[in-house]
């Protein structure tokens, strides 16, 4: 089983910038797609980003494309999620996912899950 633990979260005003880091442990970290997902009170989780194996190909969610972007540093079994020009409708819990699969994690799916961090945007 792999373990993820999220961090950097926090509160930001809108238009300012954060970035999330996903810690992984437990299992072979470059062998996982990768994705960071979001639930805001009373929604549905929602996808946000994701990345292969290897960092070569990144998926977003069309509420985030040119606004964040998903990176992995393999060496350091750590996915990162860096939010800029950040809006109130970004606020949610932002939660860290690992699966065999990229287009599982697109379809909304994985196999791991950490255990969230909060992200609050004020206007």
């Amino acid at each position: 089983q792999v373990q993820l633990v999220e961090s950097g979260g926090g509160l930001v005003q809108a238009g300012g910038s954060l970035r999330l880091s996903c810690a992984a442990s437990g299992r072979t970290f470059s062998s996982y797609a990768m994705g960071w997902f979001r639930q805001a009170p009373g929604k549905e989780r929602e996808f946000v980003a994701a990345i292969n194996w290897s960092g070569g190909v990144t998926y977003y969610s069309d509420s985030v494309r040119g606004r964040f972007t998903i990176s992995r540093l393999n060496t350091k079994n750590t996915v990162y999620l860096q939010m800029n020009n950040l809006k109130p409708e970004d606020t949610a819990v932002y939660y860290c996912a690992a699966s065999g699969a990229v287009a599982s994690l697109r379809g909304n799916l994985g196999d791991h899950w950490g255990q969230g961090t909060q992200v609050t945007v004020s206007s």
